[in-house]
Order: structure tokens, then C-alpha cells, then sequence
């Protein structure tokens, strides 16, 4: 009789762990069911995105072509108006290097 309850007791036990286990396993199923979701929403929402701006960059986009031939005073135009630009991009670049320098050596040196 004593063999007859040991083994119940343990039956039992088996399953009740089996069942949480179980129930576990079933809950983090259906979590993973819900992100997988989302993130094939958002995956949606970034394609979306992506698309939008690659329009946005093809409707800005300046076809470029060999200008043999041209007017020599728009083509002299067009690479000054190219060098400001590059000028104006190289000082904007020079004053946050020397501002993250600066912040740098303020932080780190006292």
C-alpha cells in the first residue's frame, strides 16, 4: 500500500509540473505569435518608408550628362555653384569637428 501512494504522489506530481510546463510553453508561444505580428508591421511600416524616400531622392535627382559641347559660361556657373557648395559643406564640417574637439578636450582634460 505504501508503494501504491509513493508512486500516485509521484504520478501526480508529474503531472501538475507537465502542466506548467505546459502552460509555459504555451504562453510564451502566443507572446512570440503577437511580436512576430508586430514586427511584420513594422516591417511594413519601414518598407513603406523606404519606398517613400527612394521617390523622394529619385524626384531630387538631377540627371547628370557629359556637357560637350554646353554653354561655357553656364557649365563655368554650375561648377562654381558646385565648389561653394563643397566649401560651404567643408566649413560646416571643420566647425563640428572643432566643436566635438573642444567639448572633448573640456571634458576629458579638466
Amino acid at each position: 500500500m505504501l508503494w501504491f501512494t509513493v508512486w500516485t504522489v509521484l504520478v501526480l506530481a508529474t503531472l501538475a509540473g507537465a502542466f506548467l510546463v505546459g502552460r509555459r510553453l504555451w504562453r510564451s508561444a502566443v507572446a512570440l505569435g503577437h511580436e512576430l505580428v508586430r514586427a511584420g508591421d513594422v516591417a511594413e511600416q519601414l518598407a513603406q518608408r523606404a519606398a517613400e524616400l527612394e521617390e523622394q531622392a529619385r524626384a531630387a535627382h538631377v540627371e547628370l550628362r557629359p556637357a560637350l559641347g554646353g554653354d561655357a559660361d553656364a557649365l563655368r556657373a554650375r561648377v562654381e555653384q558646385l565648389r561653394a557648395e563643397r566649401r560651404e559643406r567643408r566649413a560646416r564640417r571643420r566647425d563640428r569637428h572643432r566643436a566635438s574637439v573642444a567639448d572633448a578636450s573640456a571634458r576629458w582634460l579638466g
